[in-house]
């Protein structure tokens, strides 16, 4: 068990190990149970974290400043458009100067080809911990909070289990490639054979995809990829379907609408839901375009863990926070 996080950076899925990673699945557990018992866990007393949104957020914001504050510390919130982060003040400025105010810094920042560059230069300076609340590349706490889901669904031994990741409809707003991408990466490294699904023009980054097929290599797991949907979902134990816009094919947004409106059958149905195994869990990181994306009978259904999974994002990040800031 490697137990020394302190003043480790979490930006990319694959900067804890697997040994890392299940550490903190240990103390996510704990820490759960602690709030279910009333147990008090003030391990950041007198800590801070700047909390740095670049991008509009409801559970991620909710969940670290309540983590942080059941923790026993203080998540102060910082919009970057109300601040002189819009006005000039460089990357590099925010960690040298955040790092010496807070004893973390956890930024969202999803804006294409710009988000990941830019924790990246804010954690070079920075002499805190920081934190990946989302980039364009890769939903790091998103994932753990789905991990932690799958296990108390499906145990803890994950291996052949059958994960479908797959592209889904919906109309609100090109969305971010960060969450495939981070479940290719990290569930092989736990036993999943993974199907990841989209249209041809949905392609995740290359380079990610290497990454993730050396995890498959690496773990003797499966990773295979197709264009249907309905094929995906065959025998699947665990479905998570969502959608994320044409961002490798084209950035332009006429284009992409065009794209993205060929397939709107690309929905998870009950008749879908059906295809998987009759124990198979729905997942989804929310807020989801109800009945274009899922419909209402699925995610309200007695498969769907979307709210347990929401939940667990505040056990997972108190986990990391208090081994990284403590």
């Amino acid at each position: 068990m490697q137990t020394f996080l302190h003043g480790r950076d979490l930006i990319g899925d694959l900067d804890f190990s697997k040994e890392e990673v299940e550490t903190v699945l240990d103390v996510a557990f704990d820490l759960k149970r602690k709030r279910a018992l009333n147990e008090p866990h003030a391990y950041l007393r007198d800590k801070t974290l700047a909390l740095l949104f670049f991008f509009s957020s409801t559970r991620t914001r909710a969940s670290f400043e309540a983590g942080m504050a059941q923790l026993g510390g203080h998540g102060a919130f910082i919009d970057s458009k109300t601040t002189q982060i819009s006005h000039g003040d460089t990357a590099k400025e925010i960690g040298e100067i955040l790092g010496r105010y807070f004893d973390g810094i956890a930024i969202r920042h999803c804006d294409w080809c710009a988000g990941n560059e830019y924790i990246n230069e804010v954690a070079k300076y920075s002499r805190s911990p920081v934190l990946n609340m989302q980039c364009e590349v890769y939903h790091p706490f998103q994932i753990l909070a789905d991990l932690m889901t799958i296990m108390e669904k499906k145990g803890r031994d994950l291996r052949r289990k059958k994960m479908v990741v797959s592209w889904a409809y919906a109309s609100s707003y090109q969305k971010p490639l960060s969450v495939p991408q981070s479940l290719i990466l990290q569930m092989p490294r736990f036993g999943m054979d993974v199907v990841l699904a989209h249209p041809p023009e949905f392609k995740l980054m290359p380079e990610i995809m290497d990454m993730a097929r050396e995890q498959a290599r690496k773990f003797g797991t499966g990773f295979e990829v197709v264009e249907d949907m309905d094929e995906a979902f065959k025998d699947a134990d665990v479905v998570y379907p969502k959608s994320w816009g044409p961002l490798v094919h084209t950035a332009d947004t006429a284009e992409s609408a065009r794209i993205i409106n060929q397939y709107k059958d690309w929905i998870t149905d009950e008749r879908r839901m059906g295809l998987a195994k009759e124990d198979a869990i729905y997942m989804h990181p929310l807020p989801a375009d109800r009945n274009i994306e899922v419909t209402d009978a699925v995610i309200d259904g007695p498969n769907s863990v979307v709210y347990d999974e929401a939940e667990n994002r505040l056990h997972v990040q108190k986990a990391v926070m208090a081994l990284t800031m403590s």
